[in-house]
């Protein structure tokens, strides 16, 4: 009697699926709502082999671009909540999407279920080396002198990039001129390419360009030096007092209604996954600082996040385009 109530227990341990089976029962699959070869696509990668041992199932990538990263978000919003879709985003974008982008399929905050912020990342200002620009305050004295004839790349409307230049332009007086692309990696081959100018990035993106003399990484938007290149001054510091471009981060959301056991379990997997050693050192090594913390944390978060983004496009009067 004592074995089958031991048994009993240890059973209901693991989440059920609407089948009756334990979860997860199958692959699971990560939704990554950005082309290849971006940063979000680099924190999916890094974790999803661990993250499929974690919970005894593969855990398969799905790169579903386009739309400013609507169209793979909205795949998981309209999935079933049983754990076996979920979406690999970041903020600002995807809790900004209401307040820079019209007919916005979903509700960025009522549709999904926070499971986890993996890790942030910090945003680099870089500019061609053809640009006779060595500094962000050469950057602003040249755009200055020349108006509207500077175009910045970033991931998308609505990315952090995106609302950091934004800002830039206000809190400098310049006019940069903006260039959105369906994620980091097209803006990116455009900026090495000369296409355009200068670029807004994830920091992860750009540091081996920048070593390489192929881009000058001149600031970081954020209000700290970034622990992945610390002798870059932040912006404030460089040349715009004052200035801190909103929090880069990257999360795992399942759709609304996603079980509690379920969510945690996720999250416990995806804890574990991010503290092993290789996949730590690959995520700082390319630039990003791990995070982790509880389901509860995350949803805090994203909700005073979401109040943030509101005040923010009020104060720079951005109009849903």
């Amino acid at each position: 009697m004592k074995s089958m109530l031991t048994l009993l227990a240890a059973l209901m341990t693991f989440p059920l699926t609407a089948s009756g089976q334990a979860y997860p029962a199958k692959p699971i699959r990560m939704v990554v709502p950005f082309p290849a070869g971006g940063a979000m696509d680099t924190v999916a990668r890094a974790i999803g082999n661990r993250l499929g041992e974690a919970l005894g199932q593969q855990v398969v990538v799905d790169n579903r671009g386009g739309a400013g990263g609507t169209i793979g978000a909205d795949i998981v919003a309209k999935a079933a909540p049983d754990g076996y879709t979920v979406v690999l985003t970041g903020g600002p974008p995807h809790l900004a999407y209401p307040f820079l982008m019209k007919n916005v399929p979903f509700d960025t905050v009522k549709d999904f279920t926070p499971i986890i912020k993996a890790a942030t990342a910090p945003q680099a200002l870089v500019v061609h080396p053809a640009l006779p620009v060595n500094s962000v305050r050469e950057l602003i004295d040249y755009a200055k002198r020349n108006p509207g004839k500077l175009s910045y790349g970033t991931p998308g409307v609505g990315s952090g990039p995106h609302l950091g230049g934004m800002l830039l332009n206000r809190m400098a007086g310049i006019d940069l001129v903006h260039v959105g692309y369906r994620g980091g990696a097209p803006a990116l081959n455009d900026v090495l390419g000369g296409q355009i100018q200068v670029a807004i990035l994830v920091l992860s993106t750009v540091i081996p360009h920048a070593r390489s003399g192929k881009l000058r990484l001149i600031g970081v938007l954020d209000s700290q030096r970034a622990r992945a290149a610390p002798d870059v001054p932040t912006l404030a510091d460089a040349a715009v007092p004052g200035y801190a471009a909103p929090d880069q981060w990257i999360g795992i959301f399942g759709p609304a209604r996603l079980p509690a056991a379920i969510t945690n379990q996720i999250n416990a997997a995806v804890q574990k996954a991010i503290a092993f050693p290789e996949v730590t050192s690959r995520l700082e090594a390319a630039g990003f600082e791990v995070k982790g913390g509880s389901a509860q944390e995350f949803a805090d978060y994203v909700l005073k996040a979401y109040e943030m983004y509101a005040r923010l496009a009020t104060e720079l009067n951005i109009k849903p385009e």
